[in-house]
């Protein structure tokens, strides 16, 4: 997700940011960056701590200090987790700069494995990971990404298909229909719809 992140970004927030190991790869990228994360887990923000300049053990938008703002606010597989996205990413613009950007990584549903699974196998199987990770609430695919966020008050700048499947008999998958099954996951670039650059 570190192409993701606009250059122009001095300060980004790290939604879930867990043990720190995106703001690890953040640090190594941009040392000049102000780094921020947030974490409700109290052992994460511990291990997370080296790896940003601040660290808030909390939810977010709950536990966020009133009035910080941020260039670039990340969602790194967390939207997924959370009861209303709606809400959380209408609740994310007040803490985004006027040009401030969301990145967020998403899964896609609608992943050729889990497609297969389910059509040919009717299987729907919760796992400790993945796309069908036991801890997802909500389940997005490339169309529903593309109502989420303009639903929400942003314009998409870049929805990326990422983490293709390798498949050697994959000839349907390059179709226009069913590209987007190829992919695990989509990266989103997003900006505010009003009083954005």
């Amino acid at each position: 997700m570190i192409p993701f992140i606009p250059i122009a970004a001095r300060s980004v927030l790290d939604v879930g940011c867990s043990r720190g190991r995106f703001g690890a790869l953040l640090r190594n990228a941009d040392p000049g960056r102000n780094l921020v994360g947030i974490e409700p887990d109290p052992e994460a923000v511990k291990e997370a701590a080296h790896n940003y300049d601040e660290v808030i053990c909390g939810l977010f938008p709950e536990d966020m200090p009133a009035g910080s703002t941020f260039d670039c606010i990340v969602f790194n597989d967390v939207i997924e987790h959370v009861v209303d996205p709606w809400t959380l990413l209408r609740k994310a613009e007040r803490h985004l700069t006027p040009a401030g950007r969301i990145v967020a990584s998403i899964p896609n549903i609608r992943y050729y494995i889990v497609v297969r699974d389910l059509l040919l196998r009717g299987r729907w199987e919760y796992a400790d990971w993945g796309i069908l990770d036991r801890t997802h609430l909500r389940f997005f695919t490339r169309e529903s990404i593309n109502r989420l966020f303009p639903e929400c008050g942003y314009i998409i700048d870049q929805l990326t298909p990422i983490n293709p499947i390798q498949l050697r008999r994959a000839a349907l998958l390059t179709t226009k229909w069913f590209r987007d099954m190829r992919y695990q996951q989509f990266a989103v670039v997003a900006k505010r719809s009003t009083g954005t650059s």
